[in-house]
């Protein structure tokens, strides 16, 4: 290993500095790119409104929640909600964004001193380059949690609304059958039961009356 304590020792204090900068981001940055890949590190979890069963108006003392989002919450069994302000947010300096400055910004600030050999160029070109670096992070973040956000279907949301049936709804909730709901251009399908005293057929129109748990859709002849 001789040859690189020659190589190190022939470097400016500077370079040494970005080096001992962009090698350990570098690493850091491969081993989050190993653990996303190995499906580790997705983001935080989502909240289950089964765990908010017993939610009551009379617990929420902060001040600050509104009535109306409660009552939806004690009102709908399964699913899992999104928070879009999450979803939708870019978020600048969240851990993967500063390690991605710091590797951008040292290799490229190793990059221009070797071709300049000028400090100050070396630091305000790798600081524009970390900077966008860090930039970008935050936005494949902030698309990929509106992907998620709109990947992620609230049951609660098809209350009212129509759909077809396609395998015959036993009646008096005896069993389960299942109706397609369109969801933008596509349809989806949901398990369903019916309250009612007849079964409902398939290729019947229906309309959802209310939801429970594992997004089962109650539903009735529209």
């Amino acid at each position: 290993m001789e040859w690189l304590s020659t190589w190190w020792n022939e470097l400016s204090g500077f370079a040494q500095v970005l080096y001992c900068v962009s090698i350990p981001s570098t690493l850091i940055l491969i081993i989050q790119a190993v653990l996303i890949i190995m499906g580790f590190g997705n983001g935080g979890p989502d909240v289950n409104i089964s765990d908010t069963s017993g939610f009551e108006l009379g617990d929420c003392d902060c001040g600050m929640c509104d009535p109306t989002d409660v009552a939806d919450m004690t009102h709908v069994d399964g699913g899992d909600i999104v928070n879009p302000a999450d979803a939708g947010a870019m978020h600048l300096f969240t851990f993967q964004g500063i390690i991605t400055f710091l590797c951008v910004f040292s290799w490229v600030g190793i990059a221009t001193y070797t071709l300049s050999k000028n400090i100050a160029i070396s630091l305000i070109v790798g600081f524009i380059f970390g900077a966008a670096g860090m930039f970008g992070v935050a936005k494949l973040i902030q698309a990929m949690g509106k992907l998620a956000q709109n990947g992620n279907i609230i049951a609660k949301n098809f209350l009212g609304e129509t759909g077809t049936v396609y395998l015959v709804i036993p009646a008096n909730g005896k069993g389960h059958g299942k109706v397609n709901i369109a969801v933008g251009e596509r349809y989806t399908e949901f398990e369903a039961i019916t309250e009612d005293n007849e079964a409902i057929p398939n290729g019947v129109t229906v309309r959802v009356v209310d939801v429970r748990a594992e997004n089962v859709l109650v539903v009735e002849k529209a």
